[in-house]
């Protein structure tokens, strides 16, 4: 199927979504560092909705601002975001047409995973934001796990438990799991989405058993700007964040989190970690170096022609 702009937006606007008229709140102060001065990049994302995407000034994260409430989230996820992505895409992409790629991204961090998690006694495991659970499948039968999944929509839940897996419906940052601990936590392809990303990976470090393990996985944002050469292109309503490698490590060390190894997917978009609990560093932050360079970087790709 050949895509044009024309056709993509004629699909989109037939989905009849009036993101203008959602209720959103203003962030006011950076979940990363707390600081309240920020730079407009962009007002509209990929879609051609009227979102604004502001960057702090002093840690350089890249966040929706205004965005939806939590409520209006819900609901998009429920209804509109697979539609979205869909029509974006000029093919169905729902839970069962993912069902394949999913396997196949399960097998690719099961490999990534392996010389930690191989032999080393694990025996349970947390998929946050687990979807239909295919990827906890293939992890708890690669490393013998006892997985959950742990997911808002409960259709997808369903699909998970139909799998074996134990399932939680909601969120991790509302589950009372009270003395419950997980040998191995996974967060895949999920901490874009998330409202709270500083207050999920502390959470997440309460959660991680001693000697255990965490992986998460980022869409870089600065993978998806310059494969574009737009920086409208990289941003989406389904991403309340953006992050970069020095943000998604001051976030990970701040929340007590060590990398022990990144991995550069194959897409040339997704960068992947794998941690382990330490002491917070409550004051990590990216270097003023880096935070510079990602302005300029910004800058260019919106004024300058694309390199040849």
């Amino acid at each position: 199927m050949t895509l044009t702009v024309e056709s993509r937006a004629q699909r989109i606007a037939a989905l009849g979504y009036d993101y203008r008229s959602q209720p959103r709140e203003a962030v006011t102060a950076c979940n990363l560092c707390g600081a309240t001065a920020f730079v407009v990049v962009t007002h509209r994302d990929r879609y051609g909705y009227p979102a604004e995407a502001h960057a702090c000034e002093t840690c350089g994260l890249v966040f929706i601002n205004p965005r939806m409430t939590a409520e209006a989230y819900g609901r998009f996820y429920e209804g509109v975001y697979r539609p979205l992505v869909s029509a974006y895409h000029g093919r169905l992409i729902d839970a069962d047409t993912i069902q394949g790629e999913q396997r196949a991204y399960g097998a690719a961090c099961a490999d990534f995973l392996r010389p930690f998690i191989a032999g080393a006694g694990l025996r349970t495991m947390l998929d946050i934001g687990g979807s239909t659970g295919v990827v906890a499948r293939v992890l708890a039968d690669e490393f013998a796990l006892q997985g959950t999944v742990i997911d808002p929509a409960p259709p997808e839940v369903a699909r998970a438990k139909a799998y074996g897996l134990e399932t939680i419906t909601g969120l991790v940052e509302e589950y009372d799991c009270g003395d419950r601990r997980f040998d191995l936590i996974v967060l895949c392809q999920t901490v874009d989405h998330l409202l709270d990303v500083s207050g999920t990976l502390t959470r997440i470090r309460e959660l991680l058993s001693d000697g255990g393990f965490f992986f998460v996985d980022i869409v870089d944002l600065r993978a998806a700007y310059l494969r574009n050469w737009s920086v409208e292109e990289a941003i989406k309503i389904d991403h309340p964040y953006y992050l970069t490698e020095p943000v998604t490590r001051a976030y990970l060390e701040r929340a007590g989190l060590e990398v022990l190894r990144t991995d550069y997917a194959a897409d040339h978009l997704h960068v992947g970690y794998v941690c382990r609990a330490t002491e917070p560093r409550r004051d990590a932050l990216p270097s003023d170096q880096s935070v510079r360079e990602l302005f300029r970087e910004l800058r260019t790709v919106q004024n300058a022609p694309r390199p040849r």
